[in-house]
């Protein structure tokens, strides 16, 4: 991990405990206990959306005889968000394993994966910004004036947001991966020209031949991004369902405010793993609003946590041993040389 990593999830872990000492660890831990083996159902609720986003890459796929299925997609869906739910990668590494693990499953061509994923990828993040302002219009009938800096707050996240996806959408139209490959090899020219990076300028180049080709298919972006923008929907029902474990139940529309407007705040903080502590502290702020007390609101966010590691852990465990198979595979094709 680098030392900015480190730095950030020290400071996650410092705010994740400074604010559970806040409201008390014995009372956040009780109404934690209240939902018990319902954390289970939590998790297993979640394979709901996680189906969805499988779909939304899925339709990309051509179908031959050397594509990968569905399976595949919620599969790689599966371990990618294990990685970024737990690993300190910054939400770059979900993406990039996802790219490889399509790749080795028989994709037509390592280009094509990495367009398949950068575009649903980014159909998801649009899909996401569309969902927070959801949640900011629904906000819009919980504040009261002197409240309004609270929904300054969240339209400033989305709007980060929202720069980001246009900084990163805009550049796929105009060549980002060559751009970068050709920039990262003037670079490393200047210490070592011992190097030959044109290869690697090739394939970056192909996958931004890929990407356009995929962005012309209008009718797969369009139903990409309409089935992430469900995902995200469906994921409420997590929010409703932990609540009513833990014997907080709210109304579908305090879940929609809770979990559009608590995703958008994790979204902004996705350089922290986990987004330790900043989920925590905008499910304080926006809990309020809906009449959730303190305890239930660090219950909530400890309750998604729970269903990262239910989830998560196996995913990374699946991972490993699917890499391992992998390189076994590959080592045993390659014919020995006396």
């Amino acid at each position: 991990m680098s030392r900015a990593g480190t730095f950030l999830l020290s400071a996650g872990v410092v705010l994740f405990i400074a604010l559970l000492g806040w409201q008390g660890f014995g009372s956040v831990a009780a109404t934690l206990a209240a939902a018990g083996w319902g954390l289970i159902a939590v998790a297993a609720f979640h394979v709901v959306p996680l189906v969805i986003d499988a779909a939304a890459i899925s339709i990309f796929f051509y179908r031959n005889e050397r594509d990968v299925t569905f399976r595949d997609a919620l599969l790689a869906r599966w371990a990618g968000e294990s990685v970024n739910s737990l690993m300190p990668a910054g939400q770059i590494g979900g993406p990039m394993l996802m790219v490889c693990y399509l790749a080795q499953r028989g994709m037509r061509a390592r280009d094509a994966a990495a367009a398949v994923i950068t575009i649903s990828t980014t159909m998801q993040t649009v899909a996401q910004l569309l969902f927070a302002l959801i949640g900011v219009v629904l906000l819009t009938g919980y504040v009261s004036g002197s409240s309004s800096s609270l929904t300054f707050a969240v339209l400033g996240v989305i709007g980060f947001i929202g720069l980001m996806i246009f900084g990163f959408y805009l550049p796929q139209r105009r060549g980002l991966f060559g751009r970068a490959m050709r920039f990262a090899s003037n670079i490393a020219a200047r210490f070592s020209k011992k190097r030959d990076w044109s290869s690697l300028v090739t394939r970056a180049e192909a996958v931004d031949a890929a990407v356009h080709e995929l962005y012309r298919e209008r009718g797969k972006v369009a139903a990409s991004f309409g089935l992430s923008l469900l995902g995200w929907i469906v994921g409420t029902g997590e929010v409703w369902l932990a609540l009513s474990l833990l014997g907080h139940p709210v109304g579908w529309t305090e879940a929609l405010l809770l979990e559009s407007l608590g995703q958008a705040i994790r979204g902004a903080a996705f350089a922290i793993p986990g987004s330790l502590g900043v989920q925590e502290g905008g499910y304080l702020l926006l809990a309020r609003l809906v009449g959730l007390p303190p305890e239930a609101a660090l219950a909530l966010s400890l309750a998604k946590h729970a269903r990262e590691l239910l989830l998560g852990v196996p995913g990374i465990v699946y991972l490993h041993f699917v890499e391992k198979g992998w390189q076994r595979r590959r080592l045993a094709r390659v014919p020995d040389i006396d």
